[in-house]
């Protein structure tokens, strides 16, 4: 199986959205072939991105956190229904659906959740009104690159954004991008929404809302948008295993912080590795391996470093707030976050 429309031409125009678009960031649009053409243009995309639910049960271990009904957006990417959402909506859910343009609730599979870069796939279970939106490639994505954050509903939900930054994103659950996508202004209906470039392809999807997408000064607010080439060297995976295959990294069970040049323990999981190991929430971690910790990004980095999960991991926790030279060695056996959560039940 391929990803839809990898090798498709660009649409030839977005519409009239694309031209408002194009107006306020002076960006001139892609020339088409008439009005009629980009109406219906306009159209597939639109109706490509779809709204997505999930049901989760109340002993989920992200039932707490995340709820045990969930919606958001996704993108419809192959031609028998196979949507690509974020991963968090159906993360442990039960069952999940997907709203198309037409406002049909239509059940759907669920197929697939990789923890590493946050996508999700789910598949309806009867043929959809939209189409697949073409695939872009977001390593050509720039700052300053016009584009369209689009949610399920039309044209009412389209925000014109422009790429603020491209850089590592590192999230407090042990989660990092490389080099995530961030967009300004932010869309408030960010979860799974679709990132679509000027030519109509499929650039990222949207994960979070953050307060410096731009860094400036000042800092600007807008979103988080996992690229989409993330998914190109997993999909085969994905679609026919439910997750990636190979050794899963280690999961040490402790969300993180930082603060004054420092990363923290912000929490621990009940009765993960970091817990048993005798990590506490408050403790500054200073070194992995023996190597001192800069930031979150080079946290991850340098514990991923060390091998698979079942890896030990050697934390120096800073033992004294006033002097940084005495540390406290606990030493953490990694595991497989996958297998701390419940998802034999659906994903």
């Amino acid at each position: 199986m391929k990803l839809a429309s990898l090798c498709d031409p660009a649409l030839r125009l977005l519409g009239a959205a694309i031209a408002v678009v194009a107006l306020v960031l002076s960006t001139p649009v892609i020339s088409g072939s008439g009005n009629a053409n980009a109406a219906s243009d306009t159209e597939a995309v639109f109706n490509a991105v779809v709204g997505v639910t999930a049901r989760v049960p109340s002993d989920a271990r992200t039932a707490r956190t995340l709820g045990g009904y969930r919606e958001g957006n996704g993108i419809i990417i192959d031609d028998n229904g196979l949507v690509l959402t974020i991963g968090y909506l159906i993360l442990e859910a039960s069952s999940a659906m997907v709203i198309d343009s037409d406002g049909r609730e239509i059940p759907a599979a669920l197929v697939a959740y990789d923890h590493e870069t946050g996508f999700g796939l789910v598949r309806a279970l009867v043929p959809l009104t939209g189409k697949p939106l073409p695939i872009g490639d977001s390593s050509k994505v720039e700052i300053g690159d016009p584009a369209l954050a689009v949610s399920q509903a039309g044209p009412g939900n389209v925000v014109a954004a422009r790429i603020a930054d491209r850089r590592p994103f590192a999230g407090y659950w042990e989660y990092l991008l490389e080099n995530a996508i961030f967009t300004s202004p932010p869309h408030p209906s960010f979860g799974g929404a679709a990132l679509i470039s000027m030519a109509g392809e499929l650039l990222g999807i949207g994960s979070l809302i953050v307060n410096d997408a731009d860094r400036g000064p000042p800092a600007q607010p807008g979103n988080m948008f996992v690229p989409i080439n993330d998914l190109k060297p997993i999909f085969e995976d994905l679609v026919e295993n439910g997750k990636r295959t190979g050794p899963p990294r280690p999961w040490l069970g402790m969300y993180t912080g930082e603060a004054a040049g420092r990363v923290y323990v912000a929490q621990v999981v009940p009765g993960g590795p970091a817990d048993q190991a005798g990590v506490k929430t408050g403790d500054i971690i200073m070194r992995v391996g023996g190597d001192k910790v800069s930031d979150m990004v080079d946290f991850y980095r340098k514990v991923w470093s060390l091998g698979d999960a079942g890896t030990e991991v050697p934390i120096d926790i800073a033992a004294s707030k006033t002097d940084e030279t005495a540390m406290n060695r606990i030493v953490v056996r990694s595991g497989d976050r996958l297998d701390w959560l419940r998802m034999d039940r659906g994903l």
